[in-house]
């Protein structure tokens, strides 16, 4: 028997090197086993068995195209942290492509809560994975931090910055900062903070694997975000054995737990320079955090996303063997 066309929409392409992009990829691997799978910025139009479409607004108009070709075709329409924790609340196309799905998925724990009755109950959750890697080539003569996020607000990378101002000067903290920039007013304070704090360091963007590799030698990651729907930066220094600092939003605890002792409050650059100094002075503290971070490992296995990213795709055919596929619509 054939396999099954399914179209990933990403709003994001491979060049951009970003969250969107990677979970595209990562779910058209899992799924070519079982379907030959498209992943493309938008639909073109030709029938596919399913469309999994990444971020409810800015994929909104593949959405709304493919749901107008056939009434009842299987979408599942994947929500993202500026979705959950900001359109969905004002953006009328955002709120559009939740009526449009058959299914909705969220990055981690506690996006359902952000779901209103009708969308939570076609609603799961699907956390997102990274392989394991084993810490290595920490310095001896520093302690390493390292942030991997593109300078953007939602990333709220000033946090970082700040903190990097406030530490003290004989601190041995060494801090990298990772990620291009997407906004020239936070690329400016990057280059100024870097010139006049040598302990921090702005590298821009690096490849994934190079991301990786800063992770895995780093003594913790510092996740500053003001709003993630799961990011998977947080996962991939998790499986790299590597603690988190984390801003409490959502996002971060929907991953980390809700008991997690390695949060600062959104936004409070004080309080993450603290942590850091707590995180680096005080051993037992940071080998709590590990502990922590260690217990939550196995939910980000790649064989544990690869099951759930399965058996959705099984209920949208489950769902389109009922309702059928979308067809071409015509011109």
């Amino acid at each position: 028997m054939d396999k099954p066309r399914v179209c990933i929409v990403s709003p994001a392409a491979e060049g951009a090197n970003n969250g969107n992009w990677h979970t595209a990829a990562r779910w058209r691997e899992f799924l070519a086993a079982v379907a030959r799978v498209q992943v493309d910025v938008a639909w073109d139009g030709e029938p596919v068995a399913a469309l999994i479409a990444l971020h409810a607004r800015r994929s909104a108009r593949s959405i709304a195209r493919y749901r107008h070709a056939a009434r009842d075709a299987p979408l599942a329409v994947v929500l993202t942290g500026t979705d959950l924790y900001r359109d969905i609340d004002s953006d009328e196309s955002a709120q559009h492509a939740l009526e449009c799905a058959s299914h909705v998925v969220v990055l981690q724990d506690e996006g359902l809560s952000r779901l209103d009755a009708a969308t939570r109950v076609k609603a799961r959750v699907i956390v997102q994975s990274a392989g394991a890697r084993m810490p290595r080539g920490r310095a001896d003569d520093h302690f390493g931090l390292v942030a991997v996020g593109h300078l953007r607000e939602e990333k709220d990378p000033l946090v970082l910055m700040q903190a990097a101002r406030l530490l003290p000067a004989a601190s041995p903290v060494r801090i990298v900062h990772l990620g291009d920039a997407l906004d020239d007013t936070l690329a400016d304070a990057a280059r100024q903070t870097a010139a006049a704090v040598p302990r921090y360091r702005w590298l821009g963007g690096v490849s994934h694997e190079e991301a990786r590799r800063w992770i895995a030698r780093s003594h913790a990651l510092v996740h500053m975000s003001r709003m993630e729907g799961g990011a998977n930066v947080v996962i991939e220094a998790v499986r790299s054995r590597v603690p988190v600092l984390a801003s409490r939003i959502d996002g971060n605890v929907g991953l980390l737990g809700r008991h997690y002792e390695g949060y600062f409050p959104v936004g409070d650059a004080e309080a993450l320079a603290s942590l850091i100094q707590r995180f680096q002075a005080d051993p037992p503290f940071a080998a709590a955090l590990a502990a922590q971070c260690a217990e939550r490992a196995p939910r980000f296995a790649p064989q544990v996303e690869r099951h759930e990213v399965r058996k959705l795709l099984a209920d949208l055919l489950s769902c389109g063997a009922h309702g059928g596929g979308a067809e071409k619509p015509t011109q």
